[in-house]
């Protein structure tokens, strides 16, 4: 006999939505999901899973540190003992420091059940230093998105007629649900446009590929706007009547003749102008959200610049185009359980970054109050959990060298905070630091090796939890607890809510458990959790288009504002620019990028789960052909990248849909086999991408301070001979044992 249970897989931040099959002696099995919508949503992480859980490495006891930081040495401790320890050493650094000395990092994909808990937890105790991996992956989306026009507007795959791709490569195994409604829209004849250096997996199918030079995306930007607006390809009305700053931002535009931006491309001119008449007449179309376009130093330019595109050709906020959800009618939100009103005006003012780079912060959000309450009912949105955070390199400097006050307790919640961001070396400076270090997780990872405390996480097998994309969609859809956690392992609901019980605020907290406060929210829909995840496996209003026609855009002008007067109030240029390459250094001739996926992991997590390192065991550093021969390489030799900012090491792969030039360096590369602790870190020191990433002025983006990793200047030299590896036996069989330099 087994149990089947309608589950969202969190093994990556799609949440595709699978069955869970658990039979009587625990073994868990993931398949498909029955119903049409959602069937073909699998992928290999979400199937092989349980395996992971199932480690013998899983941490299942709470663990707390007894020799000095980074010593690898632990003792077994209960959660009271710790939850009393961590709460009196919290409370003396808030006592000494102030609430600002305390700051969490989190990953809310991977902690699923904390329903907003967390920022909750912090704005009452007066801590506004929570920042996440989506300062960098579309939480800053989000909140440049609503400084357009006040939402950030999802894709209908269903009924569009064209889709682009800045960059964007979703393949079977990695965005799953995105690649397959971008195959179903091309089977009904949508058209396909990819913008990408690489010869892509999506370049192949595509109707138009423009191999644009890395980092350049907000000059291409401004090449399709000079042809829109040259030839007449807007929505003359629209911009009549909808917009602000129009003839400003032609101005602007202007600057890009296509010769110009041909130059700074490297596409033709006669390319990018077919490129930019297909978007504009081929509607309804569609500029899904991009990692790429969030990771480089014109960031905010060139989200700014899709926002434009999609407002001046119709797209916006129609069927087939990016529709503004605006929170669900009948179900609690999390931006509302979070309790942002309850952290007062003088400790927001103390938000790290916020007056350097202001733009996801309290400081940068603070325009948009009155607007979102008028259009969409609520003071605060907390779109993709990324707008009102701190910036992650601010709090890491001022964790490291107290400037420009010292933050001395740090919470690392389901992530890896280590390898997760740009400037390993600060932040190793930082964790080293640190009067509190708590981390909530599965396996020991690197960050958690310089813990005080690592506490055990459940799974998402064996949680309830409720999704509507992070905030951005007003599609909620539930999770069902499919089995037991094993161990001592609880919810990051119960952390806080046990936390709370300790530093005398239980009483914000009135649920006693996840499903109690999963409960609350889903209330007004007269039903409790259970009965709403058995009758529903999603859950939306119908969706109405063109709402601002009734209510305006929650902007301060009401509409979409092509020349920004929020950002032109935090002392920024109004109008969308670019700015060239960084700093040329003839020490690093090539041009690296960092920060994309492989199929078999997601960010830092699943090297410990053998069925995935099988196919991938070591980190790969795609070259092209031309530049491994000027190397004096060949495929799976082992070379070292370097960076301004530091070295990582990687076996190449010769490919030839690579451009001459550039160097793919993957993200995340830790090895949980290899020995622990501070001199280790498990390989992170070896393999670690975030080694070679700087933050440092000129490789940040002005408005955000997000970090440039799309070209990066660096070098590639061939390493030595290697040596046969016998830490990979702990995960790999024997015929699949890498070498290890």
């Amino acid at each position: 006999m087994s149990d089947q249970k309608r589950v969202l897989c969190s093994s990556c931040d799609i949440y595709c939505q699978v069955l869970a099959e658990v039979s009587d002696d625990g073994a868990a099995r993931i398949k498909a999901a029955d119903n049409a919508p959602f069937r073909a949503n699998i992928c290999m992480k979400g199937v092989h899973a349980p395996e992971g859980f199932l480690h013998p490495d899983r941490i299942r006891f709470a663990l707390r540190r007894v020799g000095e930081r980074g010593s690898g040495q632990w003792e077994r401790v209960t959660w009271d003992h710790a939850l009393d320890d961590i709460a009196a050493r919290l409370s003396a650094v808030i006592e000494q420091y102030g609430p600002e000395g305390f700051a969490v990092s989190a990953s809310p994909w991977n902690l699923q059940s904390d329903n907003g808990v967390g920022r909750r937890f912090m704005n009452l105790v007066g801590s506004p230093n929570w920042m996440s991996g989506v300062a960098l992956c579309a939480g800053n989306t989000g909140a440049i998105n609503r400084m357009v026009y006040g939402w950030f507007p999802y894709p209908d795959y269903t009924k569009t007629k064209c889709i682009v791709l800045f960059g964007h490569n979703p393949r079977k195994h990695s965005w799953t649900p995105v690649y397959n409604s971008i195959r179903a829209a091309q089977q009904r004849g949508a058209k396909l446009i990819v913008l990408d250096p690489r010869r892509s997996e999506n370049a192949e199918l595509a109707d138009i590929w423009l191999p644009l030079r890395v980092g350049t995306d907000a000059a291409m930007c401004m090449g399709w706007l000079k042809v829109i607006i040259d030839e007449g390809l807007y929505d003359q009305d629209f911009v009549a009547r909808w917009t602000t700053g129009f003839e400003e931002f032609r101005a602007r535009v202007n600057e890009f003749p296509l010769e110009r931006v041909a130059r700074i491309t490297g596409v033709p001119a006669d390319q990018i102008a077919a490129a930019a008449r297909m978007y504009a007449t081929a509607t309804p179309g569609v500029i899904p959200w991009t990692p790429i376009t969030d990771q480089q130093r014109n960031s905010t330019s060139a989200i700014r610049l899709h926002c434009a595109l999609r407002a001046l050709t119709g797209n916006l906020d129609v069927a087939g185009g990016e529709v503004l959800h605006g929170f669900h009618p009948d179900i609690v939100s999390e931006s509302e359980i979070e309790l942002h009103e309850e952290l007062s005006e003088t400790q927001k003012a103390k938000q790290l970054g916020s007056q350097k780079h202001p733009a996801f912060t309290y400081r940068g959000m603070e325009a948009l109050r009155e607007p979102t309450k008028r259009v969409w009912g609520l003071e605060y949105a907390n779109l993709i959990s990324g707008s009102y955070m701190a910036n992650p390199s601010a709090v890491f400097t001022a964790m490291a060298d107290g400037a420009p006050y010292p933050v001395k307790a740090f919470f690392t919640l389901g992530n890896n905070t280590l390898l997760s961001f740009a400037n390993l070396q600060l932040i190793y400076r930082a964790l080293m630091n640190q009067d509190l270090v708590v981390s909530f997780e599965h396996m020991m990872t690197p960050t958690s090796q310089l813990a005080d405390y690592v506490l055990p996480s459940d799974s998402w097998l064996e949680r309830a939890s409720l999704s509507d994309g992070f905030g951005w969609t007003s599609i909620f859809r539930p999770s069902q607890k499919a089995m037991e956690p094993p161990g001592e392992c609880r919810s990051i609901y119960d952390f806080w809510r046990g936390l709370a019980a300790r530093v005398g605020i239980a009483d914000k907290f009135p649920w006693k458990n996840a499903e109690e406060l999963l409960d609350f929210r889903v209330a007004a829909l007269g039903m409790n959790f259970s009965q709403f995840a058995e009758r529903h496996p999603y859950h939306m209003r119908k969706l109405a288009f063109k709402k601002y026609e009734k209510t305006g855009f929650a902007t301060p002008s009401g509409k979409v504002e092509l020349k920004s007067s929020v950002l032109e109030s935090l002392g920024f240029d109004p109008l969308p620019y670019y700015r060239g390459e960084p700093t040329p250094d003839p020490a690093f001739p090539l041009m690296a990028f960092t920060g994309v996926r492989e199929d078999e992991f997601f960010q830092t997590g699943h090297r410990h789960i053998a069925s995935l390192r099988s196919r991938r065991p070591e980190p790969e550093i795609f070259l092209h052909p031309d530049d491994a021969v000027m190397i004096g390489v060949t495929g799976g030799e082992w070379v070292e990248v370097s960076t301004s900012q530091g070295h990582c090491k990687g076996r190449t792969a010769i490919r030839d849909d690579m451009p001459r030039g550039l160097v793919r360096v993957p993200h995340g590369w830790w090895k949980p086999e290899m020995p622990k602790g501070k001199e280790g870190l498990s390989g992170a020191w070896d393999f670690a991408d975030a080694q070679i990433c700087p933050d440092d002025d000129d490789y940040l983006d002005l408005e955000q301070g997000i970090p440039h990793l799309k070209g990066l200047p660096c070098s590639v030299h061939k390493l030595p001979t290697l040596r046969a590896s016998e830490s990979i036996a702990a995960v790999l069989p024997d015929s699949l044992r890498p070498n290890k330099y």
